[in-house]
């Protein structure tokens, strides 16, 4: 593993109602980088995504940030990963700045309507990195669908974690609004955040991870820069495509083609 590895994981399984759904995940990874975690439906990307931050029991070792997952209580391992799950659905008619001041709650903000002065600029700092300021006083249940998924985006990174897992942030949404959520998260990374997005755009996931990881049937297959890790052996053995492939404006470009 290597020395500036942030999170890592060894030999990591999980068992779900009786089925293996992991089977021996061993990674490393740093921080200042996306990562596009991709795989068949049913591959096991969101119970990977759930492992690395505690929320399903696993075999195996978890370290973030040196120390071991296993010995952290919950409250610190919420300041270490902002989790965004499938949908990231909001039911409740709260201002989006309320939702966004959700985040602070690790940090102790436990009343979006009383926060300190650093928790309130914290939120303002997400708000501005996801361009939801305009946003602020508008109910969240009247939003757009790209608009809510902005606010949810927001949420997560008003908790200032140093490690982001998204699963699947760009389903449901236009094309451009799955280009700015990748942009935004693309920025995180920019700025020292280690970013773990779950993906089915493998066209996305080309353009904007660093690195790679490919799942299959609960393992880890492949992993590396874009072209490494989805090379044709893989997308034909995991994916059973083949792709066209090209660079444009010096950025991967890999666009799932035909059935094999």
């Amino acid at each position: 593993m290597s020395d500036k590895s942030f999170l890592t994981a060894q030999g990591v399984s999980v068992t779900l109602a009786g089925r293996v759904v992991l089977k021996d995940i061993s990674l490393a990874l740093s921080p200042g980088h996306l990562v596009a975690l991709v795989g068949p439906n049913g591959a096991g990307k969101t119970t990977l995504l759930r492992a690395l931050a505690g929320l399903v029991p696993a075999a195996g070792a978890i370290h973030v940030g040196g120390e071991a997952l296993a010995s952290l209580r919950l409250s610190q391992r919420a300041l270490r990963f902002a989790y965004l799950p499938q949908g990231h659905l909001v039911h409740w008619p709260l201002p989006a700045r309320d939702i966004v001041a959700l985040g602070r709650y690790p940090h102790g903000a436990t009343d979006p309507a009383r926060l300190t002065p650093d928790d309130a600029e914290a939120v303002m700092r997400a708000m501005r990195a996801t361009d939801v300021v305009e946003l602020r006083d508008r109910r969240v249940t009247e939003l757009s669908g790209g608009e809510r998924s902005r606010v949810a985006l927001a949420r997560v990174f008003a908790v200032e974690a140093p490690v982001i897992l998204a699963d699947e942030p760009t389903s449901s949404l236009d094309p451009r609004h799955q280009i700015d959520v990748m942009k935004t998260l693309r920025a995180a990374a920019d700025r020292g955040t280690l970013v773990i997005v779950v993906t089915h755009d493998l066209g996305l996931a080309a353009r904007f991870a660093d690195t790679i990881l490919v799942l299959s049937d609960g393992r880890l297959v492949s992993q590396g820069a874009p072209a490494q890790a989805l090379c044709e052996q893989v997308m034909a053995e995991v994916f059973r495509i083949s792709a066209f492939r090209a660079e444009y404006q010096r950025e991967a470009v890999i666009v799932p083609w035909a059935e094999i």
